[in-house]
């Protein structure tokens, strides 16, 4: 390596010559905001009907969180979270309700998220905590339970499980038709479509076995009008309509709701860059070079594909990994997520790699304003995260970014950075420090950058 000389310098100084850009990802034609259906009343008034129909299992849950402690055995250890007699007993007795409604009111409460349940013990879920002042916690809590119809209004013995299940995955078409219709359908139109569906549903399962077979019975044919009649009294108990008289209105929650999983399909077919089948690392990096934006747009996308647990739970596993830019989409994309990712990020708050990108999460989301959204972090902890972004600078961007990723630093002087810089033992620190020596314009701090990696590399003072 040659030493620095004026002749370097003024080469500085010309004007590069301009590249020709690199290939632009396909731009992406804006789709309008999405209209729910005409007549849909506002967000707020849909979250007044919701704490409505929800209130019952809301006041369990409150109780269970103000009378029971951490740690204390609310579930019967069957791992289903059903409640234990004690408990139930308890707050039957409290709250001046039967055993039966207690439990009833719980297991609403557990299928809207308003309590987790880990293993025999429970605690308030984030949407408890949110409930009176997030009418989109409290949306997404009573779409939650509606997604749970089954499982509220159980089907009786007396009909097949085979044929249950087969309902159960016909249902959706039948909602569909009853939005399209907004108003009253007669049961009988609906048994005739649930008819159509559940025989496609056996023809697409049909499977044709190798070799000679004996002669086949044919299978014995399930009524379908108990089965119509338990799938809408089901969705009636979670008010997502209306039954009787042998006609099925649509409630404007449960026309809401269907309308919200019908754009989530939509969403979910908007990838350009096929990012909707590949795992949380590999979309991360398919992300890497778009606009904000369109990032956004695509982890929407994904995201609308998935159940949001899991997808929040590998989002937070790419962001483990050894690439930081995956690590700072990571919980980009968490923030397209929202309040649901809230307890998994709370717990990633204990692993220090991953700290300081959740603390900044949980403050953004706590409300905290984007111009000190940083003041949570301790100097230890932002510069650890000045390191880790200067990683990712380092990997995937250029030189100048570089350096001028250095203004960012909390530190007032460069020596007082690398000192720090050293002490929070990053493990990419070594790496950071070679590459902003090899792209500082300045000799001398470029000199003493590069003696610094060289003594954290050995071990040195």
């Amino acid at each position: 390596m040659t030493s620095r000389t004026p002749r370097d310098s003024r080469l500085r100084l010309v004007r590069p010559r301009r590249q020709p850009l690199a290939p632009a990802a396909p731009r992406r034609v804006a789709r309008p905001a999405p209209r729910p259906p005409e007549g849909t009343p506002p967000p707020a008034e849909l979250a007044r009907t919701a704490r409505e129909g929800l209130a019952a299992a809301v006041r369990v849950a409150r109780w269970a969180d103000a009378t029971l402690s951490p740690g204390n055995h609310t579930a019967a250890g069957d791992g289903k979270g059903t409640l234990s007699d004690a408990t139930a007993r308890r707050a039957a007795d409290d709250l001046g309700l039967s055993v039966e409604r207690v439990r009833a009111d719980w297991d609403t409460a557990r299928l809207a998220g308003l309590v987790e349940v880990h293993g025999d013990s429970a605690r308030p879920g984030w949407r408890l905590r949110a409930w009176d002042r997030d009418d989109t916690a409290v949306l997404r809590g009573w779409v939650a339970l509606f997604d749970a119809w089954s499982l509220v209004h159980p089907a009786p013995d007396a009909l097949e499980p085979a044929a249950v299940a087969e309902v159960v995955e016909a249902v959706p078409q039948l909602l569909s038709f009853l939005q399209l219709m907004a108003g009253p359908v007669a049961a009988a139109q609906l048994l005739d479509l649930l008819d159509q569906r559940v025989t496609e549903l056996r023809t697409e399962r049909c499977e044709i076995p190798f070799g000679p077979q004996p002669e086949p019975t044919p299978p014995e044919d399930t009524p379908l009008r108990p089965l119509l009649d338990w799938s809408l009294h089901g969705l009636a108990s979670v008010g997502a309509l209306t039954y009787a008289d042998g006609q099925a209105t649509l409630t404007p929650l449960g026309s809401w709701a269907v309308w919200v999983k019908l754009e989530q399909i939509c969403v979910a077919a908007q990838s350009p860059a096929g990012n909707i089948e590949v795992s949380a690392e590999d979309m991360l990096r398919g992300c890497a070079r778009l606009r904000p934006n369109a990032a956004r747009s695509e982890y929407r996308a994904w995201l609308a594909a998935r159940d949001v647990g899991t997808a929040v739970i590998e989002l937070i596993e790419a962001a483990r990994g050894e690439d930081a830019l995956l690590r700072g989409l990571a919980f980009e994309a968490l923030r397209v997520v929202g309040g649901p990712a809230e307890p998994e990020v709370r717990r990633a708050a204990d692993e220090p790699g991953l700290r300081p990108y959740a603390l900044l999460w949980l403050a953004e989301a706590e409300g905290a304003d984007p111009e000190d959204v940083h003041t949570v972090l301790t100097r230890e902890e932002a510069t650890w995260l000045w390191v880790d972004t200067a990683a990712a600078v380092a990997d995937h961007g250029e030189a100048p970014l570089l350096v001028r990723h250095l203004e960012s630093a909390v530190q007032p002087t460069v020596p007082a950075l690398i000192a720090e810089v050293r002490a929070v033992g990053h493990p990419r620190t070594v790496q950071v420090l070679v590459a902003l020596a090899a792209a500082h314009p300045d000799p001398a701090l470029a000199k003493a950058v590069r003696r610094a990696a060289f003594q954290v590399h050995t071990g040195g003072a």
